[in-house]
């Protein structure tokens, strides 16, 4: 590229871009354009780099070099003017290049195109600067048809949960003192905490598979009682527990949690496997971390052989709808519990209050819809309320 005439220009070796490498850049310019390999799969896995160049507060443009060139074949069968020509008039801001990319991937498909805009709303999120985040959110806008209101609703979620995980950091879970937890309040948050943590398992383990599921609807028989019918569908277990999450708006609590979850999310919405290795090896210690403990723990209950003791064991694969079933549940279970709670206490506030006028119809409705929702999920459960 130097010898061609593009003199400003640097390569990452061969290894992922790092922050400190972007900082370095950063003292001799606001503005990067980088440039990609025409190999499909390289873009992907290096497209990450883009939201860390936004972080730093810089200008980033990206152009991709036709398919099986990359900087040196490119440079070497063209002239000066030639690759200047090209640099100006394939330069794309990240959004145009994020969608062109990804946009063709998600067709008609509602699921990853919401995953599209989420992400890019996500590489928005790390602009320091407000009025380039709100330049950016329209332009998003415009590109994917979507009204500005609701990438906005988005793009706050995402700026309270980043403020939220960072406050969070200092009180992540400590190793086992052997002290016994008494408090309702902590029991309360385990039960989540544990909750969380086997949908991180069973993604680990099983997200690729695909499995057939029940759906269990109510409904009204002739004689007005209601009753659970049951459908037969088949799908991924990613999909399944991501539509089940993104329908509810559910966000993990916790905040490593969280980001495994999101990583996950990232790769489905590339179309590829959600694999152990690339977080037992990844570069967050935390991450890291955390899913070698879930394997662990996971392997320590398969180490005894029990078919050479002739006890036939089922295997998870066999009752694995079942089990994700059951974890979205309990999860729904949980939430819907705490909710009533809130509720309740909101109407016990009421009554107390001098100034109470008797209108607290519409919190008794509602905790009479949330009561009757968790009767449904107990049913769907197979409990008895």
């Amino acid at each position: 590229m130097n010898q061609s005439g593009i003199e400003n220009v640097v390569a990452s070796s061969g290894t992922a871009l790092t922050a400190d490498q972007i900082r370095l850049v950063n003292r001799l310019t606001n503005n990067i354009t980088v440039l990609f390999d025409g190999d499909a799969a390289g873009i992907r896995a290096s497209i990450r780099g883009i939201d860390l160049i936004l972080e730093q507060g810089l200008n980033v443009k990206v152009i991709a070099f036709p398919e099986g060139d990359d900087p040196d074949s490119f440079v070497r069968s063209r002239s000066a003017e030639e690759i200047k020509e090209y640099f100006k008039d394939h330069s794309q801001d990240f959004i145009q290049f994020k969608t062109s990319l990804l946009l063709e991937e998600t067709k008609n498909d509602p699921i990853k195109r919401a995953g599209l805009i989420r992400d890019i709303v996500a590489s928005i999120s790390k602009i320091p600067n407000n009025i380039q985040k709100e330049i950016y959110v329209q332009e998003c806008a415009r590109i994917m048809n979507i009204s500005e209101s609701v990438l906005f609703n988005e793009l706050s979620q995402i700026l309270k949960r980043e403020q939220k995980e960072g406050r969070s950091m200092a009180s992540v879970k400590t190793p086992f003192t052997g002290v016994k937890k008494e408090s309702k309040k902590v029991e309360k948050i385990d039960q989540l905490f544990g909750l969380e943590r086997k949908i991180i398992e069973i993604l680990l383990l099983y997200g690729n598979e695909e499995v057939d599921f029940v759906d269990f609807t109510s409904e009204m028989d002739d004689e007005g009682r209601k009753r659970i019918v049951k459908a037969n569908y088949s799908n991924a277990v990613c999909k399944e527990i991501y539509m089940h999450l993104h329908e509810d708006e559910i966000e993990f609590t916790d905040p490593i949690f969280l980001k495994i979850y999101y990583e996950m999310i990232h790769l489905l919405n590339q179309e590829q496997n959600i694999t152990a290795d690339l977080f037992t090896n990844h570069e967050d210690q935390e991450i890291s971390l955390t899913v070698t403990d879930i394997l662990m723990e996971e392997e320590k209950h398969a180490l005894s052989d029990w078919g050479k003791k002739n006890i036939i064991v089922k295997s998870k694969q066999s009752y694995l709808p079942k089990m994700v079933m059951d974890v979205l549940y309990n999860l729904r279970r949980l939430l819907i519990a705490e909710k009533i709670q809130v509720l309740k206490t909101e109407l016990q506030t009421k009554l107390e209050a001098p100034s109470n006028d008797g209108s607290n119809k519409e919190t008794l409705e509602s905790i009479r819809d949330y009561t009757a929702l968790k009767q449904l999920l107990f049913e769907k459960l197979n409990r008895v309320l």
